[in-house]
This record gives structure tokens, C-alpha cells and sequence, in this order.
């Protein structure tokens, strides 16, 4: 199942500029799910890091990875109008800088669960090559 950004709009709160998933390509609601993040020059990001050697930080790397896993959790129909909070970030890994023109390829598979609490394993790859990869954990919260 394919998602387009209006349609990631109805499941995740997050909007411009910090919605950063452009498209999912495929998920499975609740289990795991697939997207992309087309890195642009002339998001504001690229201003002031770096400004001679443009690199999409990592801590937006982790936030896209954690988006996608949201969509993953969030899509279930009993967490619809819930949110996902970061709970933490274990064994994050940078293996290769994105930067603008890289497509973003995010990946989240959910591991564990226990009541509103989750686990991901994630990982970015751009044209293949790992770029990150983490374990993210989650709380749901009702609004």
C-alpha cells in the first residue's frame, strides 16, 4: 500500500517544516513501513549546516526514520488521532552523509510492543547504501 502526503497528513501530526516523510512506498499497519525523504536545497536546514558542505543532520535523519515507524503504529485503527513520541534512541549509526539531491529511502520495522510502548529498527539507505540505522522506541499518546 502506497501513502501520498496528503494522505500521511491524516495519520501523522506533523507538518511543514517538520513533516519529513515525502511518500510511503509500502507498510503494513502496525508491523513495518516504507518511505522516502527527497533531501531539497532549499530547505532552511542547509543554511546553517554547513554552509560550504551541505549535510542533512542526523538528528533529522533519526526524526524521518521515526515518522515512518509512526505511520506504522499510527495507522492501526485504534491509535487514529493518536500521536508517537520518542521514547529514545539506541545503537544509532551514521555510515555515509546525505545531502541534497540524496532520495531518502526510510525503513521501519516494529519489533516489540507492550501496551503503548514500541520498539523500531530502522534503518536509511540512499541508491542502497546504509546511511543510518538505529532502534528507536515509542510511546502513544491519545490527544
Amino acid at each position: 500500500m502506497e501513502l501520498d502526503s496528503n494522505q500521511i497528513l491524516k495519520i501523522l501530526p506533523h507538518r511543514y517544516p517538520f513533516l519529513l516523510v515525502d511518500r510511503v512506498t509500502d507498510y503494513a499497519p502496525g508491523q513495518w513501513a516504507k518511505g522516502i525523504k527527497c533531501v531539497s536545497m532549499g530547505e532552511g536546514v542547509f543554511c546553517g549546516h554547513f554552509p560550504t558542505q551541505h549535510v542533512l543532520p542526523g538528528v533529522l535523519i533519526l526524526e524521518a526514520l521515526a515518522q515512518v515507524g509512526a505511520i506504522a503504529i499510527l495507522s492501526l485503527p485504534e491509535n487514529e488521532g493518536k500521536i508517537a513520541l520518542f521514547g529514545g534512541v539506541k545503537n544509532a549509526r551514521f555510515k555515509r552523509m546525505v545531502v541534497p539531491g540524496d532520495v531518502l529511502e526510510l525503513e521501519c520495522q516494529l519489533t516489540k510492543r507492550r501496551g503503548p510502548v514500541g520498539i523500531g529498527t530502522c534503518k536509511a539507505t540512499v541508491n542502497g547504501e546504509v546511511a543510518c540505522t538505529a532502534e528507536l522506541t515509542f510511546a502513544i499518546r491519545g490527544e
